[in-house]
């Protein structure tokens, strides 16, 4: 099997790894044998397969979410107001200065050097943030998805509705027409604010909250929440509902 990846790459990688962390012996063996580094990126492979790619739909809705609502702050807040929140726990702003607090205890600088940060959303390793500032073209900064901190971001949160299931088809019937245009346009904006659903939807924003939160207790919706600041996005279970509806 052809991986697509050189073994110096792989040696390079893991003395930026290395640095920050003590490696097992095993990984010693990567740069000079090509067979055990097949075998690290099927196991890798293999590892996506089955645990990720059921789930992957619910991870990018969630990030596309997070990273909408954060978009909103910056213009609001500018960047230093986004990375004060971005994980209060273990990122704080010392201008010009990021200062990180690492899973190892220890703080660190970031000196970006005019080449800016590429913030990353993730629901995986939430509380202690990744980094590298050798990353190119710019260093990256790993944060909490903010829908990571309450039970609506359960990435797992229970059974996937089937289409065909009764209690899809009872979901289907009561949602009425406006609720129906609520969900249909939070699944063509996924991300928006309830401010932006209600202008889409064409109707006032106390009632678009009224939908979402009736919506979200059914387990249609989940809500990233900032501040006052909250962004939509479906889950799957609405998704399955929209497509066997033709929606």
């Amino acid at each position: 099997m052809t991986t697509g990846i050189r073994p110096d790459g792989a040696h390079d990688h893991a003395e930026r790894v290395a640095e920050h962390r003590s490696l097992p012996s095993w990984t010693r063996r990567l740069a000079d044998d090509p067979d055990a580094l097949c075998l690290v990126a099927d196991s890798l492979q293999h590892v996506y397969d089955c645990l990720l790619d059921p789930h992957w739909r619910r991870i990018t809705a969630m990030t596309t979410a997070d990273s909408a609502s954060r978009a909103r702050h910056v213009l609001r807040d500018g960047m230093e107001g986004v990375l004060a929140r971005v994980n209060p726990r273990r990122v704080r702003w010392n201008p010009p200065v990021p200062e990180v607090l690492m899973a190892s205890g220890t703080d660190g600088d970031l000196h970006l050097e005019g080449r800016g940060l590429l913030l990353v959303p993730s629901v995986f390793g939430v509380d202690a943030p990744v980094i590298d500032p050798d990353a190119e073209p710019q260093p990256f900064l790993t944060y909490p998805v903010g829908a990571a901190h309450g039970p609506s971001g359960a990435l797992f949160p229970g059974a996937v509705l089937s289409p065909h299931s009764p209690a899809a088809r009872s979901l289907a019937s009561l949602l009425g027409p406006t609720r129906a245009a609520v969900l249909t346009a939070v699944a063509n904006h996924p991300g928006c604010s309830t401010k932006e659903l209600a202008a889409a939807v064409g109707i006032a924003p106390a009632s678009a909250s009224e939908h979402a939160t009736t919506l979200r207790a059914a387990g249609l919706l989940h809500t990233v929440r900032h501040g006052t600041a909250a962004a939509h996005s479906t889950t799957d279970a609405a998704q399955i509902l929209l497509q066997a509806s033709g929606a």
